[in-house]
């Protein structure tokens, strides 16, 4: 049987199959999930757990002899399977066919894998499973459809919570599901009662140096060089990771790009601010050579890499003026110099 993380709850409340298999790339609803599964299963009487971590290759005598065993204390258990490579080998092919066959109604199989391909959905094993249990594919949610996650989650959480706070939020979380249902559940001690605004998303991330990089971008898309530059001392001086602050240009960059090749099919789903400061970037965009702006963040990353020599917090601070038509230095004509 096929389930999705959102029938899993109400086919949970239904009934109890004997084996599911969990498997995603997405640690959030993969987690949630799982929990929701083990929480049935404590329900229903399996109260002991034994986990197996097994990788493709490993001796699944272990499981074998676990799942034969009787449990230590008489009572139902649940039998934990975690295959990090979703592979499970010809050993393990047999050994899961053998649990999935057996009818032990004191015994539930819980495996977890990250997602699986093609290849690894035609297994024995996993047809099996397929047939006599639950399989729960989880799927991250796509960049277009975040804000009516967001959605969803404060239905849940009882919050009522602005559209363009929302957009706010979906911008700031960039698709990492678990950071946004942590902003979520701050937003809910922040303002218990009320409706959430965009000053209340922004009053909560103002300490987070993830939000200081997105002021960062934001900053260079409004061509504010001054306070760009402002933003990146105080990111360098907070031991911030390169990686991420050269991330927040890049993307600035790459959304400019985006918008000149396009300006038709423009998405106008982010929040407000960051909008207006793209338009003005779209009207300073003759002005700049992308060409040489991508050098420019190409040699950053070199050198935040060790493949090139020079201070890549310099750089950034380059090309921050260069994105904001405020160049210090000449252009760069190639990467390796």
């Amino acid at each position: 049987m096929k389930l999705t993380s959102d029938s899993l709850g109400s086919h949970l409340e239904r009934q109890l199959l004997p084996a599911y298999l969990v498997s995603g790339d997405e640690p959030l609803l993969t987690g949630e999930a799982v929990d929701a599964i083990r929480a049935r299963a404590r329900a229903g009487g399996f109260s002991e757990r034994e986990v197996h971590f097994l990788e493709r290759g490993s001796d699944w005598d272990d499981v074998r002899a676990s799942a034969g065993n009787l449990s230590l204390f008489g009572s139902r258990r649940l039998l934990e399977l975690r295959l990090p490579t979703g592979r499970a080998g010809a050993a393990g092919n047999n050994a899961l066919l053998t649990l999935l066959e057996r009818d032990d109604p004191d015994t539930l199989l819980l495996i977890l894998t990250p997602r699986l391909d093609r290849d690894a959905q035609g297994a024995q094993w996993f047809k099996a499973l397929e047939s006599r249990g639950g399989w729960v594919p989880v799927w991250p949610v796509e960049a277009d459809k975040l804000v009516a996650w967001l959605h969803g989650r404060c239905r849940r959480l009882r919050l009522e919570v602005e559209e363009e706070a929302l957009a706010l939020l979906a911008e700031r979380t960039e698709g990492n599901l678990l950071a946004a249902h942590q902003e979520l559940e701050k937003l809910r001690l922040l303002a218990p009662a009320g409706t959430i605004t965009v000053d209340t998303v922004l009053a909560s991330v103002a300490d987070s140096a993830r939000f200081d990089v997105f002021r960062l971008s934001e900053a260079v898309l409004e061509g504010e060089a001054d306070r760009a530059l402002r933003v990146l001392a105080g990111l360098r001086s907070e031991g911030t990771e390169q990686t991420l602050v050269l991330w927040a240009l890049t993307k600035a960059l790459r959304d400019l790009w985006g918008a000149v090749a396009n300006p038709a099919g423009r998405a106008r789903g982010g929040w407000q601010r960051q909008s207006a400061a793209l338009d003005r970037a779209v009207r300073r965009a003759p002005r700049l050579s992308f060409r040489a702006l991508t050098l420019r963040a190409a040699r950053a990353d070199r050198m935040i890499k060790g493949r090139l020599q020079g201070n890549a917090w310099d750089e950034m601070a380059l090309l921050a003026a260069d994105i904001c038509a405020r160049p210090a230095v000449p252009a760069p004509r190639s990467m390796f110099k």
